[in-house]
């Protein structure tokens, strides 16, 4: 009891405090506009937000006064101040497992620093990435890095073409306001690299008038990993596909359908070599009340039907002893209140993450409670409760209390 009245006490400093930010992001400054007009709460992307995105990050109802230098060359795009941006997170966490029943507190500041930056090239080409300068105590380098080439033939088709998250097309993990991630996105068997995180590829979105939006993605399916000694990032010969379609109904609902088909060569020393075949599927859905309620729901099926076997001591079993068809399901369900809709300087949230498969180890079940407010608007303070309750013997509580800016 003492334990939580202290984290409760520490909690109510932190929400007390008063000082101000005074910077805001590269898209920020270049409008001349305030954070709130795409996001709320900051990241998270309302629908203004994601048009702006889907368009190469302009905003076809305002002109961006002296972007680009005036060079003489009607062919060269050069930005005249370079938009650079800074996102740093940190955090006081306290955690309680089962086993041993032991209480750690930790000082996780920073817990993340990414250096942004995006903008056009042109009226239609643009750019975006961002570098891991600190991500958990290491240096984790580029993840999204992407051109994108706005409405090809005159329609509303995007082209992106670099690395991206593979779940972008559902709901972005980046974008999120939890520290406790999509667990769904991440699940992967052993000596697997597949997944809906981080990826190499291609990806092309069609909007329709009738609020159709249909995303393809053609992906390596080996992640972001280094390249090997002939500088090709693919470790096989296989290319795996992502599609999914999603329908607009009546300004408050969204309902969407995805896939993902793909093929990776498992190679384990000593123990042969063989290949997986791997499907996801499953349905989504984003219901929205007047921008006061929102609930996010995911549900994915997985199929594996080769994964390697690890003995108790950590090394691969022979070949012949893989599992097979393994099946994995699982999904979350979020929901955000903002009691004054996008004018909001208070939120709450709550989340359930659940993941079931008949190998056990991929097994995850944790509920979560998160709080959050905006001293800034492009400073938020948050406090959050998530209990994992995936194993009887491995419980655990973390608590954390913190901050994210942008600037």
């Amino acid at each position: 009891m003492k334990k939580v009245l202290r984290f409760l006490i520490l909690l109510l400093i932190l929400f007390s405090m008063t000082e101000a930010a005074k910077a805001i992001p590269a898209f920020a400054r270049k409008y001349r506009m305030s954070c709130m007009t795409c996001h709320a709460p900051f990241p998270k992307l309302k629908a203004y937000g994601d048009s702006f995105a889907g368009s190469g990050f302009k905003l076809e109802d305002q002109d961006a006064p002296r972007y680009f230098m005036e060079t003489g060359d009607n062919i060269l795009s050069l930005i005249r101040d370079f938009p650079l941006a800074v996102r740093m997170d940190g955090y006081v966490m306290m955690e309680n497992r089962k086993e041993g029943n032991k209480t750690v507190t930790d000082f996780s500041a920073p817990f993340l620093i990414k250096l942004l930056s995006g903008g056009q090239l042109s009226d239609r080409l643009a750019y975006y990435f961002y570098f891991y300068m600190d991500e958990r105590g290491e240096v984790a380098g580029v993840e999204d890095a992407f051109l994108m080439y706005d409405n090809l033939f005159n329609i509303d088709l995007d082209v992106y073409l670099g690395q991206f998250q593979v779940s972008d097309p559902l709901f972005k993990r980046e974008l999120r306001l939890e520290l406790e991630d999509y667990h769904i996105y991440t699940v992967t068997p052993p000596n697997s690299n597949i997944n809906l995180k981080y990826d190499k590829g291609v990806m092309f979105t069609l909007g329709t008038e009738f609020g159709t939006t249909i995303a393809a993605e053609v992906i390596n399916g080996d992640g972001i990993g280094e390249a090997n000694e002939r500088w090709q990032f693919d470790k096989d010969k296989y290319k795996n596909v992502v599609g999914r379609i999603s329908q607009d109904i009546g300004g408050f609902l969204r309902v969407g359908a995805f896939a993902y088909s793909g093929k990776e060569d498992l190679i384990v020393e000593n123990t042969g070599q063989g290949v997986n075949e791997v499907f996801l599927w499953g349905p989504d859905m984003t219901l929205n009340y007047n921008d006061i309620l929102e609930l996010n729901v995911q549900y994915l099926m997985r199929s594996d039907n080769k994964v390697v076997k690890y003995n108790p001591d950590g090394t691969p079993a022979p070949f012949f002893e893989t599992y097979k068809d393994v099946e994995t399901n699982g999904g979350f369900a979020e929901l955000i209140f903002m009691p004054q809709a996008d004018k909001s300087r208070w939120y709450l949230l709550g989340m359930y993450n659940w993941t079931d498969s008949n190998m056990n180890e991929l097994d995850y079940q944790s509920a979560t409670f998160h709080a959050g407010y905006l001293l800034r608007r492009n400073v938020r303070l948050v406090g959050e409760i998530t209990y994992n309750f995936s194993h009887e013997d491995a419980e655990y509580w973390r608590n954390s209390i913190g901050f994210v800016a942008a600037f």
